[in-house]
């Protein structure tokens, strides 16, 4: 499957999926003006991803920002991923620095929302 990649650029994330080496991630601020728009192409990819995932799908979020557009749209990727996990061992890594308070809150009331592996992990 070819992978996807949107460069991040002021108000969107980078997100790289490649699926052939594993590397499932969304990274940076995501503002952009119309996110639903914005994520589409990251659904349909999922969506194809769906049909042959690989055994294990670690799926890496290290967001520095987000609005409540986009909050709502890592909420469907989140449940996207848990029925992703009827057919792969789904590992999400919620990365926040450290003193970041509001990513960590955010990672802890999204790893309540889904029920698949869920790390919150505090970076330097």
């Amino acid at each position: 499957m070819d992978a996807f990649l949107i460069e991040a650029s002021e108000d969107s994330p980078k997100i790289l999926f490649d699926s052939n080496n594993n590397i499932f991630q969304i990274s940076g601020r995501s503002l952009p003006e119309n996110a639903i728009g914005f994520y589409q192409p990251v659904f349909d990819w999922l969506q194809l991803y769906l049909q042959a995932p690989n055994p294990t799908t670690n799926f890496e979020f290290m967001l520095e920002y987000f609005n409540t557009a986009s909050a709502k749209q890592v909420a469907k990727i989140l449940l996207f991923l848990e029925k992703l996990s009827s057919k792969s061992d789904v590992v999400v890594k919620w990365c926040y620095k450290k003193d970041d308070v509001d990513m960590l809150a955010s990672g802890q009331r999204y790893a309540k929302l889904i029920n698949v592996k869920f790390d919150v992990i505090e970076q330097q």
